[in-house]
């Protein structure tokens, strides 16, 4: 009788076909948003934030990939969760994946408020949406790398994966706090390294090897 192959295991082939849709849908958004840039000869890229980006011409471009990159969160989410059920694990990580995900589709709805303009209740959830999904994206990828500690098969990858994550999370409050730069080119920054992270993480999770 043949042996069985251990990288045929439901887990691990599921979790990896997880990654491989992870990953396509980081790599769309990250072109679209490129490209909507590129595009938009009206806007600064080193002031104007993302946000802008999503109102007027190729707007809907982007909404559509903001949508695509929230199912690739919870996709990661769900693949790490599986890769990680031979031993210490949390759904933690996932949830919170599924959160930054329900954020960025709200973000991605509701239209900013622009400069010169008047507050508007919509403005307000679009700003608190956002920050609710840098917040949740950044705390999931600590989480999710400590849970790569807790794992003898992922543990190789874990100090890679921290040190990001922890690069990401002080990016954020940065941002957040400290305007030294332009507000677009700090914007931008904190999402190549959020980017950098996520696609590091999928690449792992869909060319991962069975126990």
């Amino acid at each position: 009788m043949d042996n069985p192959d251990p990288s045929a295991h439901p887990d691990t082939s599921t979790s990896r076909a997880l990654g491989n849709i992870a990953l396509a849908g980081l790599v769309v958004f990250s072109i679209v948003a490129v490209a909507v840039q590129a595009l938009r000869g009206d806007l600064d890229w080193l002031d104007a934030p993302l946000s802008f980006y999503l109102l007027d011409a190729y707007g809907h471009w982007l909404q559509t990939a903001y949508i695509v990159l929230a199912l690739a969160l919870a996709s990661l989410g769900a693949g790490y969760y599986l890769a990680l059920r031979d031993g210490r694990h949390s759904a933690a990580p996932w949830l919170l994946f599924v959160c930054a995900g329900v954020g960025l589709c709200t973000t991605a709805l509701a239209h900013s408020n622009l400069p010169g303009r008047a507050p508007t209740l919509e403005g307000f959830v679009h700003g608190t949406a956002a920050q609710a999904a840098f917040l949740c994206v950044s705390v999931a990828m600590l989480l999710q790398s400590w849970w790569l500690r807790a794992n003898p098969r992922w543990r190789p990858r874990f100090a890679p994966a921290f040190a990001l994550a922890l690069a990401c999370f002080a990016g954020i409050w940065v941002d957040a706090l400290w305007h030294g730069m332009p507000r677009g080119l700090e914007q931008r920054l904190v999402i190549a390294l959020i980017l950098a992270w996520l696609l590091l993480a999928a690449n792992w999770l869909r060319r991962q090897r069975a126990a």
